[in-house]
């Protein structure tokens, strides 16, 4: 199992709970990106929003590639998963930005292709703002274009969304055969797009038999137009603790009533997003269904949940604690020695 976790762009993760002690700064990014490598995670997910939808709009969230290119200057084996919008981003420019950071990182970069769903945001900073079929129809012919400059030459294209004419971008990226492109979807319309283009699904937060489900439906389209196995990831919110009863105390901390700053966007996302259930109010507290996952308990129920994700074909697992840190200390000392997996004990215990 490959580790990793959502970089605190936005403060934290929980709707109802104001300060998590996790500010979202350059300093505390390069503090947990430095450690995170330290502790045996593998890899970060570096989600772009410009108002932030965790904490309210108007709350301070970091912008996504700027930090990339820094992190990707003061780490060392992290792969940085960014998050980009087509929308937000013309192809053949996030392409030569791609390139540069992935050799500023040694071959560490790789793209989270997201298709917009936040009207307000969109309309406060200029973009375009497709319903959505039209999103993946558009991320699609985006994405071709950035791999055309990746891989090509010279690189044109004339279509419906973007229009490039014998393009060169030089130096090309480090990683062989391109950086990975990871996407999640789960209309009918995404799941044709990543099966066809991308390199990686990764889910929202499910229980391992759901995520199974969707692991062998995702294989068998990749299998009937003849592609290689993709890589799998699921998302989850760890509550990990000596006692069963100690990390359903947090569980009900965190999930406990709060004031409704950021509901609306929350009620944006579930608008503008087809997903396949319903969301509940503990949802709401804990962003990108993490709870569903569950994560929660002591270390060695948490190791048999990761062991029953193994087993349904998950490569990766994107975690978010809070707080983060001190969190994703517990995790690798606990849960990850437990399973053998990450850091040495050395490194573990550092300071």
């Amino acid at each position: 199992m490959r580790y990793g976790y959502w970089l605190p762009v936005f403060g934290g993760w929980l709707r109802n709970v104001e300060d998590e002690g996790m500010d979202a700064s350059w300093e505390y990014a390069e503090r947990l990106a430095r450690r995170s490598e330290e502790l045996g995670f593998d890899l970060t997910l570096i989600a772009e929003l410009f108002l932030n939808d965790i904490k309210e709009p108007d709350a301070p969230a970091l912008d996504a590639w700027s930090t990339a290119a820094a992190l990707a200057a003061v780490t060392r084996t992290l792969e940085l998963m960014v998050a980009v919008r087509p929308t937000f981003h013309p192809p053949a420019v996030l392409a030569k930005q791609a390139a540069n950071i992935d050799r500023i990182s040694g071959g560490r970069l790789s793209l989270n292709l997201v298709a917009s769903w936040w009207e307000e945001e969109a309309r406060k900073y200029g973009a375009e703002f497709d319903r959505h079929d039209e999103r993946y129809d558009r991320a699609a012919e985006w994405l071709r274009v950035v791999d055309g400059m990746w891989s090509e030459d010279r690189f044109s294209l004339s279509g419906e969304y973007f229009d490039v004419e014998d393009a060169i971008l030089e130096p090309k990226p480090a990683s062989e055969p391109r950086p990975t492109v990871y996407a999640g979807g789960e209309s009918e319309a995404g799941k044709e797009m990543i099966t066809s283009l991308c390199d990686a699904y990764v889910m929202h937060g499910d229980p391992p038999g759901r995520v199974r489900r969707k692991i062998d439906g995702m294989r068998r389209r990749r299998e009937e137009k003849g592609l290689e196995p993709m890589q799998y990831g699921v998302s989850g919110f760890a509550v990990v603790r000596d006692t069963e009863e100690e990390a359903r105390e947090e569980l009900r901390r965190i999930t406990g009533a709060g004031d409704d700053l950021s509901y609306h966007s929350f009620q944006d996302w579930v608008d503008g997003t087809h997903l396949e259930q319903d969301l509940s109010p503990e949802d709401y507290a804990v962003s990108n269904r993490g709870l569903h996952s569950g994560l929660v308990g002591t270390p060695e129920q948490v190791a048999r949940r990761i062991d029953e994700f193994e087993e349904a074909g998950v490569d990766l697992l994107l975690l978010q604690f809070s707080p983060q840190l001190e969190e994703m200390e517990r995790f690798s000392e606990t849960v990850m020695r437990l399973r053998g997996d990450g850091a040495s004990a050395g490194a573990a215990s550092a300071a």
